[in-house]
């Protein structure tokens, strides 16, 4: 069976290891970016799932989006924002996101997520 890979990228460390540990778990591989430079040269590992904050101080979430579509276009990408940022999830969904998940979230919808958007085909 073949490891999926998950990129969680996220500015805030508590995050990203709750999500690294929940994922391990769950039999996926995972990497972690604290912002967007560290993002990008992580598509080198072919992430099968992006899990992107979009406020990340630095090149935001949009931006972030941007590039990696730039680089992959394929890529699959679910945005993690506060409750109320609209105009962001429009934004980021016009530029390919998946879905988004409203922080603080729960981690079963997360698992959820990720089930849905990585299902074993074969």
């Amino acid at each position: 069976m073949v490891e999926e890979k998950i990129l969680i990228v996220d500015d805030q460390f508590g995050i990203r290891i709750l999500l690294n540990e929940v994922l391990n778990k769950e039999g996926y591989k995972t990497f972690q970016a604290a912002n967007g430079y560290e993002a990008l040269s992580l598509l080198n590992e072919h992430p099968d799932l992006v899990l992107l904050d979009m406020k990340i101080p630095g090149m935001d979430g949009i931006e972030i989006l941007k590039r990696m579509k730039k680089q992959r276009e394929d890529i699959k990408v679910v945005i993690m924002t506060a409750y109320g940022e609209l105009d962001m999830i429009q934004e980021a969904k016009d530029l390919g996101a998946l879905t988004h998940i409203a922080k603080p979230f729960d981690i079963e919808d997360i698992r959820q997520l990720v089930k849905k958007y990585l299902q074993h085909t074969g």
